[in-house]
């Protein structure tokens, strides 16, 4: 399961400590203008080094286009690519060569295939996610000519908690600091966190809010392939995710049935509206505790989602563990540790949305042909 996707496909390739990491995107719309600067401004936004507030390793993450692009554009053909891997320092997983390190996949890969690579985790670690965002990357020039935008910023980060409601932000201030939060005095308090936790060689989790406009109506696919299955697959495959939920989500399970419905009104009172194809309908919802996906398929309105993360199971500090033979003893990690993975995740989160509703699209293309 090294491929994600129906149409829009993503396969990748390469460990943490290996030679370089990389892809293969299958199904690019041919004619699409590539723009490898912008492919390298959204690796930039995951890559390490960025602030004090992540890993201090320094990887200039510089992506390759092996083929599938000429004169520009796509070609319709795939799109190969690879980034080297070029600041490595594995001795300081030396340690760890004999022993399962507390959450991470160390036992769980051992016991499944009987060997692992113990140079910060080979194909479990998260810098596997620069082929996502790379195909995400793609994704999202495809999707612009549609008029679809996906953004995603920083909601929380342990108990800062920014208000739920994504339309009281301005999300254009996400990339204004280092947390990647459109609040800025809430930014400031999480960055404290963050710098207190990892003072104290600790770590923290958070969550991520993730919001795509200009959607069209009629992606996802019943009974099996709801769109919001599909967003939700697509989470809980990036690392250290523990929970998604869309819409009103689990707060929706307080209110009553009047309070949570999403009413149908007319769009001559409001500036946007639902569509169908032969322009016979002209609706929207007055709310949207949907979260902009009804029966598993869009409607028209804003998707929105949220996406837990849990704290980075690496720590500057002992733990207790076992061996490979079932021992107890004690580690000590070494080496350069995000203390919060939550700033280095949203283009990640970004990616694997904007991939997840490309595939969609043309899979409903592919249906009304």
């Amino acid at each position: 399961m090294n491929t994600f996707g129906s149409i829009f496909r993503l396969t990748t390739f390469g460990e943490s400590h290996g030679e370089a990491v990389g892809g293969v995107v299958d199904g690019m719309p041919a004619g699409i203008p590539v723009d490898v600067g912008f492919i390298q401004q959204e690796l930039n936004r995951r890559r390490p080094g960025q602030s004090n507030i992540t890993t201090s390793r320094q990887e200039q993450d510089h992506v390759e286009l092996l083929s599938g692009v000429f004169e520009g554009k796509s070609t319709g053909c795939p799109i190969g690519f690879l980034v080297r891997n070029t600041n490595q320092h594995s001795n300081d997983y030396e340690n760890m060569r004999q022993l399962f390190r507390p959450s991470h996949a160390d036992f769980t890969y051992f016991y499944k295939y009987g060997i692992r690579d113990h140079r910060g985790g080979g194909r479990s670690s998260a810098r596997i996610t620069i082929s996502r965002c790379v195909a995400g990357a793609l994704a999202k020039m495809a999707l612009q000519p549609l008029g679809i935008e996906v953004k995603a910023y920083t909601s929380q980060v342990g108990g800062i908690v920014l208000d739920r409601d994504y339309s009281r932000y301005d999300l254009s201030l996400t990339e204004s600091n280092a947390v990647r939060c459109p609040d800025p005095e809430k930014a400031a308090e999480m960055i404290r966190l963050i710098e207190t936790v990892k003072a104290d060689g600790d770590t923290i989790g958070g969550v991520i809010t993730c919001v795509i406009k200009g959607c069209p109506p009629g992606l996802g696919e019943p009974e099996f392939g709801k769109l919001h299955a599909a967003l939700g697959a697509a989470m809980l495959s990036i690392n250290a995710v523990k929970g998604f939920e869309y819409g009103a989500g689990f707060a929706g399970v307080c209110q009553r049935g009047s309070e949570q419905n999403d009413v149908f009104v007319s769009c001559d009172d409001h500036a946007t509206s639902l569509t169908r194809a032969d322009g016979q309908l002209s609706v929207r919802t007055a709310t949207n505790n949907s979260g902009g996906i009804q029966g598993g398929i869009s409607n028209g309105e804003d998707i929105y989602f949220r996406v837990a993360f849990k704290p980075v199971a690496t720590l500057l500090r002992e733990q207790q563990t076992v061996d490979v033979n079932g021992r107890p003893t004690t580690l000590t990690a070494r080496g350069r540790h995000d203390p919060c993975v939550l700033p280095r995740a949203v283009p990640v989160v970004e990616a694997m949305a904007a991939m997840t509703i490309l595939d969609s699209f043309l899979i409903q293309k592919t249906v009304k042909i």
